[in-house]
């Protein structure tokens, strides 16, 4: 699995389509936090956005690095699709991990803010809870599941939007709404449960799907 893991990643990075989406998620941070004098719990909603965006715009994009005959290569090579497909979840997962680092701190530099370790905990979780999210979202939306990618990203669009505005949907649009709900970010934590739980539940549920439509398809 780990050998897997390198793999991705060494592929992602050598191919530089990551680029596009971190840049994405740095710029829209900039933006909606610059200057920001707020509740870091509303500002982190932000953040939490950008990175719901970033991670499954990075999660289609590693997801369809490779071509049908080099992924059927790897996955003779692996043992098994499902091996390649844990492995690609797992690296995208670990390349959300120091963008989260990006987004709990830049808002603290480019912002007036006095956090304590309630606000950083919170920010974290909040991007882990969207990073789950958009990492499933990206799945079903991949190449290996659509061969023409212009109908997975209306359905990635079309997740996404109702994710975030269909109101009370654990977990994204809970998330914003507790975090915008004005209230401390101590007394937030406990509330993270919720859509935590649920974003895990959407990654399994992402993660099966898509590898019965590419056991199909195989």
């Amino acid at each position: 699995m780990t050998a897997l893991v390198r793999y991705h990643c060494s592929v992602l990075l050598l191919s530089q389509r990551y680029l596009a989406p971190v840049l994405l998620f740095v710029s829209l941070i900039v933006v909606l936090t610059s200057s920001d004098s707020g509740p870091l719990a509303a500002t982190y909603s932000s953040c939490a956005g950008a990175m719901l965006l970033c991670s499954t715009w990075l999660t289609m994009t590693l997801a369809g690095l490779e071509d049908r005959t080099h992924r059927s290569v790897v996955v003779v090579g692996a043992g098994g699709s499902l091996k390649v497909l844990v492995a690609l979840v797992c690296t995208a997962l670990l390349s959300c991990l120091p963008l989260t680092g990006v987004g709990v701190a830049l808002p603290l530099l480019i912002g007036k803010h006095d956090p304590v370790a309630a606000d950083l905990l919170l920010g974290a979780l909040a991007q882990l809870i969207c990073a789950l999210t958009g990492v499933a979202v990206g799945l079903v939306c991949s190449r290996p599941v659509f061969r023409r990618q212009g109908y997975g990203l209306v359905l990635a669009l079309a997740l996404l939007f109702t994710v975030t505005l269909a109101k009370g949907l654990p977990p994204v649009n809970l998330l914003f709404t507790d975090l915008l709900d004005g209230k401390e970010s101590a007394d937030l934590l406990g509330a993270t449960i919720v859509p935590l739980t649920a974003a895990l539940m959407a990654l399994v549920v992402g993660t099966a799907v898509t590898q019965v439509v590419i056991a199909r398809k195989d």
